[in-house]
């Protein structure tokens, strides 16, 4: 921390610590001089913070009333990052952190100078959350300034145009009427309607780039079943995939949509007993883990490649539940 905003900090101390404060007491206390605390103070305004001078012989300066909470100095990225977290933990399923992450977000919000609040209630009014289930990871990274300005965008009803990359590589610009992001924790996910192709879109913001409110308002329009987080949720899970899964599944079909509503795929009953499941993924690994975590026997059709994905998977963690080291990788010698 600088020395002048450790400064501003003592200064924002003192004056929640009494009502009124003599600029000559101030600057006495915080070894500077009277003209240092009033750049200070121009400062603190600067930041949002409601500090009035006060008339009189000697001057002075008062924090405004219900401005007495502990401050706090955050610059707009900073501030992004913490909403984003509380975000993310009111819609976790730790017990007892949903409410506890809510008051914070709200209290947060309170202290945080106007612009920065404006900045982050977009964000909090814009972003809806998918309940867990059974998505794959991600190491894929949002940029904040692209949230901020899809939220402020969502919230002021303003199109946007932004480069965008599909799954396949391949590049192209939109530009869409924003509605809702909608965040599952590892991504986010940006719900619009796309004016050139005339239809609802879902947008991967890992994928996005330069987006740009254009200055032009639209009628808001209302997404397909009125919920964006289920409308991502459909279409992902409708969504073809690289490998494409057919599984019977040892339960009955009812069971497993009681148990595991948000499960990406399709369940068709076969028997009383045993329901066939379809799904799909990029990724072998969370396909097999999204399958074995269901915890009932199954069996694969298809893609042969998942069921020796499979039986890797059973006999690492054989060797693991048997204390067995690890087999090492040999990776192959380069010439």
């Amino acid at each position: 921390m600088t020395a002048t905003s450790g400064r501003l900090l003592q200064l924002l101390a003192l004056l929640q610590a009494r009502r009124d404060w003599p600029g000559g007491e101030l600057a006495e206390r915080l070894g500077v001089s009277a003209r240092t605390i009033r750049r200070d103070v121009e400062r603190l305004r600067a930041l949002g913070y409601p500090v009035d001078a006060l008339s009189g012989p000697a001057g002075g300066y008062r924090l405004r009333a219900g401005t007495a909470m502990p401050p706090l100095l955050l610059d707009d990225e900073e501030a992004v990052a913490i909403a984003v977290g509380l975000r993310g933990a009111a819609s976790m399923s730790v017990a007892g952190i949903e409410e506890t992450a809510v008051r914070a977000l709200v209290k947060l919000e309170q202290i945080l100078p106007s612009h920065l609040r404006r900045r982050v209630g977009a964000l909090r009014a814009a972003t809806t959350t998918l309940p867990a289930g059974w998505w794959g990871g991600s190491d894929a990274t949002v940029d904040p300034d692209a949230l901020t300005v899809l939220a402020s965008a969502c919230r002021d009803r303003e199109i946007v145009r932004f480069a965008y990359r599909r799954r396949d590589g391949e590049g192209s610009r939109r530009r869409v009427e924003p509605h809702s992001l909608v965040s599952l924790g590892h991504r986010w996910y940006l719900v619009a309607w796309d004016a050139e192709r005339e239809d609802w879109r879902t947008f991967r913001l890992d994928r996005l780039e330069r987006p740009a409110a254009m200055g032009t308002r639209f009628t808001a329009r209302e997404v397909p079943g009125g919920d964006p987080a289920a409308f991502v949720g459909r279409n992902l899970r409708d969504a073809q995939h690289r490998h494409v899964a057919r599984v019977t599944l040892h339960a009955p079909a009812d069971e497993l949509r009681a148990r595991f509503p948000t499960m990406w795929g399709v369940l068709e009953p076969r028997s009383d007993r045993t329901c066939e499941y379809r799904g799909s993924d990029d990724s072998l690994d969370w396909l097999a883990l999204r399958i074995a975590g269901l915890g009932v026997e199954f069996e694969i059709h298809e893609p042969p490649e998942l069921a020796e994905r499979c039986r890797e998977l059973g006999a690492r963690l054989a060797r693991a539940g048997a204390g067995q080291p690890a087999r090492r990788s040999v990776a192959p010698a380069t010439r």
